[in-house]
């Protein structure tokens, strides 16, 4: 009971904390020029990976590398399939007549994103082909996440958004927004990490495997803080946003997150040998979330339809993963 009545106040919390957020990150966009998606792809992707980055960082370290690949490649089926189609879905219950949820983007940020996509989806492929030298693919990793985090931060809003930015300036703070937003960002994160040890103590309690546990539970509370900011987005009428924190993170991930965890054995002066083949599956069902999302963007089209595929794509994702475990466990 004490820890349900737990699970309860932190869902609140965090609803709490998404919706200052969201609020705090219009205006930003706002007053900055910086176009939402952009927001959502850099300030909130970047706040919402840091569990993911703290993996990278620690897993490394202990020699637990492999921890962190699989962690990043996990978190990009569940960002991508599980959180836009739950959000895509709510979206169509909420709003019967609304056909589609994909938002206007300026032509600069809607290629951003599409090259966001691109490199979530082609690294990782092609490190299934690559043996040595991962201290040098980390760093490749690094450096083209600071390069594109620099191209993006030219990227402005479209003019029709612009009308309101002069008075907005005058009497906002970015400053303060972004407070505002780090504060939130936060309480997500703290709210996540204890609605997911409230989580694992009620399924131990009622007799639930470890592993279930752990391809469940513990696979989407790294996820909560995208979880709750997207829908949340999606409701409040911002996909941009939402799509932006999604495809952000995904890029986050690949990049940097990866890169990290490739180049920290080098600094301690350990050899990394990773064998890229042993995460075939995950590297697999991230190709395909990502050239989904891809071509729903192209098209136009995120409706209830989209969405549904998306889910369906990650039943399927956890019915391997589900099947992985229990064949380890049988062998």
């Amino acid at each position: 009971m004490v820890n349900l009545l737990i699970l309860i106040f932190f869902l609140v919390v965090m609803d709490f904390g998404s919706r200052m957020i969201i609020h705090s990150s219009i205006k930003i966009s706002e007053i900055t020029g910086i176009g939402k998606a952009t927001i959502g792809f850099l300030l909130l992707a970047f706040s919402t990976s840091l569990p993911e980055l703290s993996v990278g960082v620690v897993a490394p370290l202990t020699g637990e590398a492999a921890i962190s690949v699989g962690n990043v490649f996990g978190t990009n089926v569940v960002n991508v399939c599980l959180i836009i189609g739950v959000a895509v879905l709510l979206v169509s219950l909420r709003r019967p007549r609304v056909l589609n949820t994909v938002p206007r983007f300026a032509k600069e940020e809607l290629g951003s994103l599409y090259f966001g996509l691109f490199i979530a989806s082609i690294i990782p492929l092609s490190l299934v082909y690559v043996a040595g030298a991962m201290w040098l693919v980390g760093l490749i990793l690094m450096a083209v996440f600071v390069v594109y985090s620099y191209q993006m931060l030219k990227i402005s809003i479209p003019k029709g958004e612009i009308e309101n930015r002069n008075a907005l300036k005058s009497n906002e703070n970015v400053t303060k927004q972004a407070m505002i937003t780090l504060a939130g960002i936060f309480v997500v994160i703290i709210s996540s990490y204890w609605m997911v040890q409230s989580s694992v103590a009620i399924a131990e309690l009622t007799g639930v495997p470890k592993t279930i546990i752990g391809a469940t539970v513990i696979a989407f509370g790294t996820s909560l803080p995208e979880f709750s900011l997207t829908v949340r987005a999606f409701l409040k009428d911002q996909a941009a946003l939402g799509l932006g924190i999604i495809i952000g993170s995904g890029f986050i991930n690949i990049t940097l997150i990866l890169g990290i965890t490739f180049f920290i054995p080098m600094l301690i002066g350990s050899s990394l040998t990773m064998p890229m083949l042993a995460f075939q599956g995950l590297i697999i069902f991230t190709l395909i979330s990502n050239l989904f999302l891809w071509y729903f963007l192209s098209m136009e089209k995120l409706s209830w339809k989209e969405g549904a595929i998306l889910l369906f794509i990650y039943l399927l994702f956890l019915a391997n993963t589900l099947g992985l475990i229990q064949l380890q466990q049988a062998t």
